[in-house]
């Protein structure tokens, strides 16, 4: 017994120490997570900002708001669910610091917020997603306007007119207005009493997205309608201007007294659905723009830059906010939508990202260089030395430099890695938003050296030092597919018809077929019954007897009777050489304009026509001394931007940079046109006197001497 309760005991020490051992463990392994954890929450909320966004309480301007907030969390933001808040409430909200911005904004309209000082020193426009496509204005069916003929909100005024339009019995049409707390509302009432429409129109607000579901289905029972709205709106896509419904014009011009300076704005061009053209909508068009806190864009330039390059088609959003509504704008369906319109513009959307990545890396950079001590410019005796670790300054310059899952790659990469092996050096890099920036980093001496697509030239040797050359390239042209058209025999027939010199050439031809009809006339009226004396039907035979005389057709229907008539008619038969030569000659003329104006080959073509490039590049000192005026960017990807949307006619910059966006992101949009011209050497670019000058140029020529940079080119390029 004893045994066995000493065996007993020993079994049961043993367990309780197996127990206070798994304890102890379980312990320790939860410490250990709950610091990973910490740890890593550190690191996420170091690693990225987070924004608090705003919405507007209209439904049609939240789908902006979750594209923009996507593409945010594309450059590694963390964005915070918009808050939906009234105008008011916004602005001083983002005033005081407590939302980041909204892109919701609606300009003139919301301009009177500015009044309030807060507002005015604390808040900044940024951008525009759509330009003037914002417009307002009131609408009714079609079949009740051209039954009651009825064409402006002045026709309101009639007591039977404005019953036709009573729901609820008071005598009153029922006008479908905004919420009373939108600036609308206030537009809308100063509308009716302007208009002298009190006594027989009212306001109908509430819940505006639920007040026309119920003034589309009431639509849909064959009833009649009146209402106010917007662009972009689902509602223009349920009632097709025009087909469904027609624009009330207003008589004259008046709005508010803080909008008086906007009253010459309210009649626009090309409104489908209205009679007249010009519309007088009675509202002037806004620009649809974000409205972001000063500081909170100082310290994000990303965002700023983003905000900048957004632009939503307003095909795009009233398409969207159609698909939405019948989702009832549910949170999971606004996120889908947008996702997929983002994936639909995929190409165009990483220009943008691009753009707004390079902003942050160039922050990033500046804020370290200014926040640590700047290393001063020494002179230094070039000799051979081998470095302890080099700053290396980068930038995005596909497809010599391309920035992807959060690193830096492509051929000027991969070269400079292998250099640095060569010299047996370890190097930081870092990226920055220009070529500009770039070298102005190697020349403060904040980089030891700066290595992208560097064009070595006889300027930029004064104030840097550079490698030997490692790649060849030049100055390319790129234009947009969407001016094809000029490149075709149709399309440049129908240009000809846009060119002020063929209409010149008509008119002088159709003014000396006057000048001769009139003479004819006046010496055959009285004596030869083929031109009668009443002087339009006079003038009129004269002029188709000039016209067949002068063209040498001749057909004898008509023949001066008189000596005086028979001598003219032989002076303009001969003459008719000449000026109809003249007539040939100028439609002659207007094709070669034609075709010079439409056809971008080479540089010989670009005198003339609107060329963009890349501010601080070779491409700038080139098309200066051509005499040819360019638009400077500060990213090629605005550059681009602007080629795609036309408002441009060609692209001037590096060769590769632009063989490679055509080849990419702008396949089917644009394309390079003509050889590289004026030809360039890419080098690494180093301070003056830099004593890694010549360590670099060994190593880059023991590379080329070994066939690893044969190696190097032939991954990123092919044979």
């Amino acid at each position: 017994m004893f045994w066995i309760d000493n065996q007993f005991n020993s079994r049961s020490n043993i367990l309780r120490l197996i127990k206070k051992k798994i304890h102890f463990w379980l312990i320790l392994f939860s410490i250990t997570l709950l610091i990973l954890l910490a740890t890593q929450s550190r690191v996420v909320s170091q690693s990225s900002k987070t924004i608090t966004m705003a919405r507007s309480t209209w439904e049609t301007g939240w789908v902006q708001a979750e594209i923009v907030k996507q593409l945010l969390e594309e450059i590694d933001y963390q964005v915070n669910e918009p808050q939906t808040l009234k105008n008011e409430d916004f602005y001083l909200a983002a005033a005081r610091g407590d939302v980041d911005f909204w892109v919701n904004g609606w300009f003139p309209l919301q301009q009177s917020f500015w009044q309030n000082e807060e507002v005015d020193n604390n808040l900044t426009i940024v951008g525009t997603q759509v330009k003037q496509g914002a417009i307002e204005g009131y609408l009714i069916d079609k079949k009740t306007a051209n039954k009651f003929n009825i064409r402006t909100i002045a026709d309101l005024q009639k007591p039977e007119i404005a019953e036709v339009f009573d729901r609820d019995n008071n005598g009153k049409a029922d006008l479908i207005s905004c919420n009373s707390d939108w600036n609308c509302a206030k537009v809308i009432e100063h509308h009716l009493v302007t208009y002298q429409l009190k006594n027989t129109v009212e306001q109908v607000q509430g819940n505006y997205s639920d007040l026309m579901q119920e003034t589309v289905s009431r639509y849909q029972k064959g009833e009649p309608i009146l209402f106010y709205t917007w662009t972009p709106n689902w509602t223009l896509g349920t009632l097709i201007p025009k087909k469904d419904v027609v624009w009330l014009e207003v008589p004259f011009s008046s709005l508010p007294k803080n909008q008086k300076q906007l009253e010459d704005q309210t009649k626009i061009t090309d409104v489908k659905g209205c009679n007249s053209e010009p519309c007088n909508l009675g509202f002037a068009p806004n620009n649809i723009q974000a409205v972001t806190n000063r500081d909170f864009l100082q310290d994000n330039p990303s965002v700023k830059k983003l905000l900048e390059l957004v632009q939503i088609p307003l095909e795009d959003i009233n398409d969207l906010n159609a698909l939405l509504v019948t989702r009832d704008y549910q949170t999971k369906a606004i996120r889908l939508y947008a996702s997929q319109w983002i994936q639909n513009n995929r190409d165009l959307v990483d220009l943008w990202l691009a753009a707004a990545s390079d902003a942050k890396l160039a922050s990033n950079r500046q804020k370290a260089a200014t926040s640590s001590p700047q290393p001063q410019a020494t002179q230094v005796v070039e000799t051979q030395i081998t470095p302890a670790k080099l700053t290396v300054a980068t930038k995005r310059f596909e497809p010599l430099v391309s920035y992807k899952n959060n690193e830096y790659v492509g051929f000027s990469i991969d070269l400079w890695d292998a250099i640095a092996q060569k010299m047996n050096t370890e190097y930081s890099l870092y990226g920055v938003e220009s070529i500009e920036a770039l070298l102005k980093e190697v020349e403060r001496n904040n980089a030891d050296i700066a290595i992208a697509g560097i064009t070595i030239t006889a300027q930029r040797e004064k104030e840097l030092d550079f490698s030997h050359p490692y790649y060849e390239s030049g100055l390319q042209i790129l234009v947009s597919n969407t001016n094809a058209l000029s490149h075709t025999v149709g399309g440049r027939i129908l240009s000809v018809f846009f060119l002020p010199q063929l209409y010149y050439g008509i008119i002088i031809f159709i003014l000396i077929l006057l000048i001769a009809a009139h003479t004819i006339w006046l010496v055959e009226r009285k004596h030869n019954p083929e031109f009668p004396s009443k002087y339009i039907q006079g003038i009129w035979e004269s002029f188709w007897w000039a016209a067949v005389t002068v063209t040498t057709v001749g057909y004898g229907d008509k023949t001066p009777k008189k000596i005086a008539g028979k001598l003219f008619g032989l002076f303009w038969m001969c003459a008719g050489y000449f000026i109809f030569a003249y007539f040939t000659a100028t439609v002659t003329t207007s094709f070669t304009l034609a075709e010079m104006q439409a056809v971008i080959n080479g540089p010989q073509d670009l005198p003339g026509k609107q060329v963009a490039t890349v501010a601080g590049t070779t491409a700038v000192e080139y098309l200066n001394k051509q005499n040819i005026e360019a638009i400077q960017y500060d990213t090629k990807e605005e550059a681009y931007l602007t080629l795609v949307d036309n408002e441009v006619d060609a692209v001037v910059y590096d060769a590769p940079a632009l063989q490679y966006y055509a080849n990419h992101q702008g396949r089917n949009k644009v394309k390079v046109v003509g050889t590289p011209f004026k030809l360039q050497n890419y080098g690494i670019a180093l301070p003056i006197n830099s004593p890694y000058r010549k360590p670099i140029n060994s190593a880059l020529l023991n590379l080329i001497e070994d066939g690893t940079y044969n190696q190097i080119k032939e991954k990123w390029f092919g044979n």
